[in-house]
Parts: structure tokens; sequence; C-alpha cells
């Protein structure tokens, strides 16, 4: 990656801004875990960064809780508004309580049950409205205008992004030694853009990749467009991920930053979900597994052995009663192969070309 001076002092900007954020006075340092049977199986060295073990199972918390600590005393009086699909909403819920702020969550009517219940335990207000996140976002936009209440994006917000980005800084304490590529679930582009931010600031030979369900893959249409770009509609199986329009922020970090983007099918995340469990004796979510789908299909496509890949491990908020579905579709899942769409930049990472 060549930046130039401008983007180099974006990066410097969001690498001092994850250094500052506060989160780990509600969020913790999750293990950098080896999966030893998957690792065999691919013939790389597969590292799964455990943030389905954050206080409320996904690593939206770091985000939230960054966003909000910084608010006015005059913004925490009026109470926050935000859209999500249920992890970010979780987060914000948390957050809101340990800092004595108002919250109210709008999320789709799609939103699996234990997410609502999550927001509503955690003492927030929780209202469904739409089908998927896109309605919900425009309600809850139109909200914090009639209300006042301070609206906090789950995802196109810097200081979400930096928030999101700490996760790559304890990757990168975890493991100082040889990091070929990270593999990183990409909805609104939080993650993603506060992940490439620090890494390519400071090890900028670490491969970038973002990986998409092939229903929702609004930063491929992005970068293939050269400018954000909404989808028609969105797929909810990853209801995680389920977003229609990549972040304007992130989408100015990604677009120099992430080396590639490929999508997967729900089939794939529900193979990749059984080959989580069969390594940590956890159960991810679709959009939690989409990393581990994206590495086996990056190793089906080209060939390649000897490396060492981190997955972000996002999410383990997954309605128990769709667990049936996610091992019917896992025992039917194909191999994957290189006919799943993927988008690499010109100067993209030299270990993913074709």
């Amino acid at each position: 990656m060549t930046a130039t001076p401008a983007e180099q002092a974006l990066l410097e900007h969001y690498v001092k801004k994850i250094l500052a954020a506060p989160v780990y006075e509600l969020a913790v340092r999750t293990p950098l875990q080896a999966a030893p049977a998957l690792s065999e199986a691919l013939g790389n060295t597969i590292l799964l960064k455990r943030e389905d073990l954050q206080p409320t199972f996904s690593f939206k918390i770091r985000g939230a809780y960054n966003r909000l600590v910084q608010l006015t005393p005059e913004q925490r009086a009026r109470g926050v508004i935000t859209a999500s699909a249920g992890n970010h909403a979780q987060g914000v819920a948390l957050a809101a309580r340990e800092l004595g702020i108002s919250a109210t969550i709008v999320m789709p009517l799609t939103t699996p049950q234990l997410k609502v219940l999550g927001v509503r335990n955690r003492g927030a207000e929780a209202l469904l409205h739409g089908e998927s996140f896109p309605f919900a976002l425009e309600y809850a936009l139109d909200l914090a205008r009639q209300t006042g209440r301070e609206f906090v994006s789950p995802f196109d917000d810097p200081d979400v992004i930096a928030g999101q980005g700490t996760v790559a800084m304890e990757i990168l304490r975890q493991h100082p030694g040889r990091l070929d590529a990270i593999f990183v679930p990409v909805g609104g582009g939080g993650l993603i853009a506060g992940i490439a931010a620090y890494v390519k600031y400071l090890r900028p030979e670490v491969c970038i990749i973002g990986v998409e369900s092939q229903h929702s893959a609004c930063l491929q249409a992005a970068l293939v467009a050269g400018e954000r770009v909404t989808l028609p509609s969105v797929g909810t199986f990853a209801d995680g991920v389920a977003v229609a329009q990549i972040g304007a922020h992130g989408f100015e970090v990604c677009r120099f930053c992430v080396d590639e983007v490929m999508t997967v099918s729900n089939d794939q995340l529900c193979a990749a979900i059984k080959d989580i469990y069969d390594d940590t004796r956890s159960i991810t979510e679709p959009s939690g597994a989409l990393a581990v789908a994206g590495i086996k299909q990056y190793v089906a496509r080209t060939g390649a052995h000897g490396q060492t890949l981190v997955a972000i491990d996002s999410g383990a908020n997954i309605n128990f009663d769709s667990l049936r579905h996610v091992a019917e579709r896992a025992a039917m899942s194909p191999v994957c192969s290189p006919s799943h769409s993927f988008f690499a930049r010109g100067d993209g990472c030299p270990l993913t070309q074709p």
C-alpha cells in the first residue's frame, strides 16, 4: 500500500484515537486463540480473535462505549438513540446503563429475540420497526430529529471506528511475529475501517481482507463503483451485517487500506459456524463466522499454505432455535471454490492474487 500524505495523516489520526480510546472501562481484552483442527485442515495457521467473549458477546461494545463516554454533559442529559440489528444495540444499552444515559434503540422486526431481550435486560428501550436495518435506521434518524436525542451510529462515526480499532491494537500486541492477513467481517464498515487504519499504519505488509455476505455486499459494490452505493435489498440471515450502504467515514479508509473484499454464501457461513464450534466449543452467529468462511474460500482459491491468518470471530448472539437450520445447512455446504465473487485493488495484497 502506498498512501498519499493526506491518507497517511488520516491513518495517523485514527491510530491516535485508537490508542486513546478508554474501551477497557467496559470491554475486555479478548484472546487470540489458535484453531488447531481448522489449521490442520487448511494447511495454514488459523488464529481466532474471540470477540464473542465480550460482555455483550460482540465487539460492538468497544465502539459503543467509546462514542458514549465522549458525549458532553448536555448530550448525556438528552439521551441517545440508535438503530441496530442487535449487537451495537446491546453495546449501547450496556454503555448507557453504566454511564447513566437514557437510551432508545430501533431494531428491525426481523431481529433475533435474543438480541431484543439483551437490549431490554440492560435497561434500554427497544423499538421494533421495519423489515431490515435500512428501515430501522431511517426511523431512528427521524426520532432523533424529533426528540433532540443524540444519534449514535452503529458504524459511521470516527469514535465508533476508533473503538473497534482497538481489536487490531490487541492483535498486533498478541502476535508480534509473522502475520500474513487479517480477515474481517463487514457490515457497515466500522470494524474493518478501524482495523485497517491501525494495521496499515504500523504493519502495512499485513493484508486486510473484508468478508461480506453475498446478500449484503455493500463494501464490494462501493469499491467496484468507486463510490458508496445503496443496495436495493439485503438478506437477513447474517443479520449482524445486513447493511445496504457502507458508512462514509469507513469507506474513506477502506478505499485505500483494504486489499480485498470477498463474499460468501449462507451455507458457507453455516459450515464456518461448525468449524468454529469444533475448535472452540463456542457457537458463533452467522455474521460472526464470516471471517472463517472467508479464510476457507481464500485457501481454496489461492492454494495458500504455511501462512498465518487471523479471523475476527465477531459475535455469538444467535437464537437457539436457529441452530437446527445451521446444522442442517452445514452438512450440505459445498466445498468453497474460486467462483465466489471477490474484489482486489490493483495494488492489492500479493498473497491473494489468483
